[in-house]
């Protein structure tokens, strides 16, 4: 039997008299994809920043891989291996694709293993041709491209995607789905959608 690798128990988030998140019980297992559906408003997006360390919850506690972390910053939530790809593209607008997706993966790794995954990334979302254009430059579609690729650059271990393949065309949608697949392989994955 496989594993639970994230639990939250009553997580709770208020925004003052808003109840943002009441008591959510979630429990996921190692190598599942799950899919959040819900209309605006619902809670998604504001589940994944407690998930992350954004947002502190209110009551409630959130486990990874059966340790408490439900105060963690984002920075101590990512260092255990957890990749958000957010709703609006949280990217670096004035520098590069190639040097957004670098960066990415220097964190994790040394010079010369950065290079290759930047290139295996670029090649993977199938922006190579757009290596050197600024990000500022790039269709909203495009620049959520990068930011899954900076979020894959550093091979997280649990992967979560608020929304996406919103503003994609129809063959970059394709393309996200079939990636989706594919790192579902070696990594857990809660994808947000409407």
């Amino acid at each position: 039997m496989t594993h639970t690798v994230l639990e939250t128990h009553d997580l709770t988030v208020h925004f003052g008299g808003l109840v943002a998140l009441k008591r959510i019980r979630f429990r996921l297992r190692k190598g599942e994809l799950r899919c959040l559906i819900g209309p605006n408003g619902a809670g998604k997006s504001t589940f994944f920043k407690c998930l992350t360390g954004v947002v502190n919850p209110d009551y409630g506690e959130i486990l990874l891989l059966g340790e408490e972390c439900t105060t963690l910053n984002s920075n101590q939530i990512a260092r255990k291996g957890v990749g958000i790809k957010t709703q609006t593209p949280s990217v670096m607008n004035g520098i590069s694709v190639h040097e957004n997706i670098w960066l990415s993966a220097r964190r994790k790794y040394s010079v010369k293993r950065a290079n290759q995954v930047t290139d295996d990334m670029l090649s993977r979302f199938e922006i190579s041709d757009i290596a050197g254009k600024l990000v500022s430059d790039l269709a909203h579609g495009k620049r959520q491209l990068v930011e899954f690729a900076m979020v894959l650059a550093q091979q997280p271990w649990l992967v979560l995607l608020d929304e996406p393949a919103a503003g994609m065309s129809s063959e970059e949608v394709n393309m996200i789905a079939s990636i989706i697949h594919e790192i579902n392989k070696t990594a857990t994955i809660i994808v947000v959608e409407h």
